[in-house]
């Protein structure tokens, strides 16, 4: 054989081996990758298993029988709470909707009509003795149209809702008297304490100070309960009512995007009612239109890179804050006496409201990661102190309020059980494809 043919060999020879090599690493590469997506898929199967598990035996701990003023079964934040409120059995509710259970939803909304006055206002607090008004006539939050439509939807009746009917349209009329801006059609909050936010330093949370602004939250819940009212009175055959409230909510959409939304820094910011411009503190409230799929896709895309997933500004180690990192007055302190934190600490309930937003504008892979963070967050604090708590640090995970020397007559940690078991929903779909996004259909 000649010389220049034996080099032809080796090279072919060479070649072959190398081929085989990057043919096997490749399969490697491709079956460690393959394990990896089966490791964590199988990861999230048990965080899910676990945490609805446990929840099967906490989650009947909010119930309280019918007593007194209350009429029907309540929902209450256990533990630290005796009261039923306006919110937090609103997202309770909804979670046993998801369960299979739309009754106590139902219940939640009959309790809250028995407190309509004449004037259509409705305590966001009621107890086993009335209606609890909370820093004078303070309306309950923008829920109880959707609660009436969630429950009905699931429970396909919404006969029962017919004689009382004329009374929720009165407490939206009433929300349109004291509580929208007749400038822009926008609502407000007279005080933080009335959003639920506390302290949320996008509004003002001290009785004092006299400022209101026209609030992302309190204007995206009053859109979904425009939606949802029409879509009650759809049900009901008062069509006149469909047009009036799909034109409401439309309106207000438009100004929502209109007078809230910045186009320079790609987010919706609280307007400051007597100046007309921008608060810019970046907080909770200013994710809530999300959830309700206010943006465009581009803008809420944005937005939601350039805020929310940011380790900079809202994404910590253990969930997603309620205030910027960047904000001066961020910080991860331990209240909830005479109000809880929103300045910081990861609360479960903002955790779920961002993760409609996250679904909606697609963004799987935050979601699977907030399912395993959450879900494995939780699952710690059960296993310490069977029970939850309301918020959590956000750089450390450590329970905050209530804290730990809130204790019953046993000695044992009262804790918070509430809204946060919509957690296990998070998972339930990031693991079986089965959102609950509360929305208006």
């Amino acid at each position: 054989m000649n010389k220049s043919l034996s080099v032809f060999f080796i090279i072919i020879l060479y070649a072959s081996c190398v081929k085989k090599e990057v043919d096997n690493r490749n399969k490697i590469n491709m079956n460690t990758t393959t394990s990896t997506v089966e490791i964590e898929e199988e990861d999230l199967k048990n965080i899910y298993t676990e945490l609805k598990t446990k929840f099967s035996t906490l989650s009947p701990r909010v119930i309280q029988p019918a007593e007194g003023y209350l009429e029907y079964p309540y929902l209450i934040p256990a533990g630290f709470y005796k009261q039923m409120w306006d919110w937090d059995g609103f997202f309770m509710g909804n979670y046993f909707v998801s369960k299979g259970k739309p009754e106590y939803l139902k219940y939640w909304a009959k309790n809250l009509i028995l407190g309509i006055d004449a004037e259509g206002y409705v305590s966001g607090c009621a107890t086993t003795k009335g209606p609890r008004p909370i820093f004078g006539k303070f309306a309950m939050k923008p829920f109880l149209s959707q609660g009436v439509y969630l429950a009905s939807e699931k429970l396909d009746n919404f006969e029962w809702i017919r004689p009382e009917y004329d009374k929720i349209k009165h407490v939206l009329s009433y929300r349109e008297k004291t509580q929208q801006d007749s400038i822009t059609g926008l609502f407000f909050w007279d005080i933080a304490m009335q959003s639920g936010a506390d302290n949320n330093v996008a509004l003002n949370y001290f009785q004092e100070d006299k400022r209101s602004y026209l609030a992302p939250d309190a204007s995206t819940w009053q859109y979904k309960e425009y939606l949802a009212q029409a879509a009650i009175a759809k049900k009901l055959g008062k069509n006149d009512d469909v047009k009036l409230y799909t034109e409401k909510a439309n309106k207000l959409k438009e100004a929502i995007n209109t007078y809230l939304w910045s186009d320079e820094d790609n987010i919706y910011y609280t307007v400051d009612r007597e100046t007309r411009e921008f608060y810019k503190r970046i907080s909770y409230s200013s994710f809530i239109p999300l959830s309700a799929g206010l943006a465009s896709e581009e803008d809420g895309k944005k937005m939601i890179e350039k805020y929310l997933i940011n380790p900079g500004h809202m994404k910590a180690k253990f969930g997603y804050r309620t205030l910027s990192a960047k904000d001066p007055d961020y910080n991860n302190k331990n209240i909830i006496v005479p109000f809880s934190n929103w300045q910081g600490p990861v609360w479960p309930i903002a955790n779920y409201i961002y993760s409609i937003g996250l679904k909606k504008y697609g963004f799987d892979n935050e979601l699977a990661w907030l399912g395993k963070t959450m879900g494995n967050l939780l699952i710690d604090d059960i296993n310490k102190f069977d029970t939850m708590h309301e918020n959590y640090h956000a750089d450390t995970g450590a329970p905050l309020a209530p804290s730990d020397d809130y204790v019953d007559e046993k000695g044992k940690i009262v804790g918070f059980i509430s809204w946060n078991l919509c957690v296990e929903n998070i998972l339930n779909g990031v693991v079986n494809d089965d959102w609950m996004l509360l929305d208006i259909n």
